[in-house]
């Protein structure tokens, strides 16, 4: 059991119109340079475990990279810890980019 959900493009966008999430960039800096999805806050995987306290809470949080892989274990990390409501975003920016959704520069 992975504790945690994956989630499309398409419908994180609809799910980002209908109600508050918080999504988490898990790459790495030189990837976010090129823009992340809008809303995004950045917190490379390697961080995450120390810094895991800062996405308590009881909101949605979607985690996302490149192409699904790794934000697939920040999402198992947090779902281990307890995190209820969390969620990979399938094939990441690829995916999103693919979809024809926009990016933004952090």
């Amino acid at each position: 059991m992975t504790g945690f959900k994956e989630i499309e493009a398409e419908d994180l966008h609809r799910l980002m119109a209908n109600q508050p999430i918080k999504l988490v960039d898990v790459r790495n800096d030189d990837e976010v340079a090129r823009g992340v999805i809008p809303g995004a806050v950045h917190l490379p995987l390697a961080m995450l475990p120390v810094r895991h306290d800062n996405l308590h809470g009881d909101e949605t949080l979607v985690f996302y990279c490149h192409s699904g892989i790794r934000s697939a274990q920040a999402a198992a990390f947090l779902a281990s810890k307890g995190r209820e409501n969390v969620f990979n975003l399938i094939g990441g920016v690829l995916a999103w980019g693919k979809a024809g959704f926009p990016f933004e520069r952090i």
